[in-house]
């Protein structure tokens, strides 16, 4: 039975630990591995906004060293760096999902030509707008995170009954997910030490019941693999 290897390009520690912890062992029965890295985004930084520049040039150093290895990412569409390929073009569509599809194209498109791999050893995820929208696939379980949260599960409730989607949280410094959870959560919403945990209490299943853009990817790795018997 075949072994499939993903190597998948993480903003940070908090996106790496929520592959590691929630998505990897999800999928391990089909013989998919991920294995999750946070890019440096300077000589001496690891985490944060990921240029195209240092993306192409992790990704043709990967994919050259691993040659069985598939490579994905999963990057905030929020603040995404406007060197990305069709970022211009991608700006023009108002639908947020219009608007991923086209950056990972564009962006599938530059790294295959730059490394000249399999157009198949390359699966981008750019999340529509932030990790932490993930997490308002429910509100109640998030809150079950801290005894204290329970207090802002009606504020939060009120965010996520205002958009189609958890995944339609928005692209602003004030309305980010992020900076919604931190406004209103006591203790204060700690990405790297409550997004995984919280994704934990959620549970994927319900994440991608909820998600149709991170249910997309997910279904695009779980296709890599082949059931255990």
């Amino acid at each position: 039975m075949k072994k499939v290897e993903v190597i998948v390009f993480a903003e940070g520690p908090t996106k790496e630990k929520f592959i590691k912890q929630v998505v990897a062992p999800a999928l391990r029965h089909l013989q998919v591995f991920l294995k999750p890295q946070t890019l440096y985004t300077s000589q001496t930084a690891k985490g944060g906004a990921v240029s195209f520049d240092r993306l192409k040039f992790n990704a043709r150093n990967t994919l050259r060293q691993f040659p069985d290895a598939v490579l994905s990412t999963f990057l905030d569409l929020y603040a995404l760096d406007t060197d990305f390929p069709g970022f211009k073009e991608s700006q023009k569509k108002s639908d947020v999902y219009a608007r991923v599809k086209c950056l990972q194209d564009a962006l599938s498109e530059a790294i295959v030509a730059h490394v000249g791999c399999r157009p198949e050893r390359f699966l981008p995820h750019i999340q529509p707008y932030e990790f932490e929208g993930l997490l308002f696939s429910d509100v109640k379980a998030l809150c079950s995170v801290e005894p204290t949260w329970s207090k802002s599960v009606v504020p939060l409730e009120k965010i996520r009954s205002a958009v189609d989607t958890p995944e339609h949280i928005n692209d602003s410094y004030e309305t980010k997910p992020s900076k919604r959870l931190e406004d209103l959560l006591r203790p204060r919403y700690r990405k790297t030490t409550h997004g995984p945990r919280a994704a934990e209490h959620i549970s994927l299943e319900v994440i991608e019941k909820e998600c149709t853009h991170f249910k997309t990817w997910m279904n695009a790795l779980r296709s890599l693999g082949t059931p255990s018997r």
